[in-house]
């Protein structure tokens, strides 16, 4: 590879818009939670190129990127996504966590009617 084909690991980061900021990134490789083709990153400044494979963690979800090209700039998104290869994994489904969903939680307005309606009924009820 020439020096031409070749970037600074958080410069590409910064690039392809995976952090808001290049200080971002670097702190992510110099912690090492980067590796390159399998390989712990140890420093921001690490070259790579096309064809270099990057893993990381990003959010809740472990990213893996294949680099396409380097880049010049960090342009608008489509500019970016056109920076790498997307491999990752998809993410787990994740269940509904909504009070409908569980049959838990507040009632519906209707409920509260149906309740007040049997309350009333049994409040108002003749003695026998």
């Amino acid at each position: 590879m020439t020096k031409a084909e070749t970037i600074r690991l958080d410069k590409w980061l910064w690039y392809a818009r995976f952090f808001k900021t290049r200080t971002l990134a670097a702190k992510l490789v110099s912690g090492g939670h980067v590796r390159i083709n399998g390989v712990r990153a140890g420093k921001p400044a690490h070259a790579v190129g096309a064809g270099d494979v990057l893993t990381f963690a990003q959010g809740d979800a472990i990213r893996v990127v294949e680099i396409a090209a380097c880049g010049v700039r960090r342009g608008p998104a489509p500019e970016a996504q056109a920076l790498y290869i997307d491999t990752s994994p998809p993410p787990p489904p994740k269940a509904p966590t909504g009070p409908r969903f569980d049959s838990g939680g507040r009632p519906t307005k209707k409920d509260r009617r149906d309740m007040e309606r049997m309350s009333e009924t049994a409040r108002f009820r003749p003695l026998e």
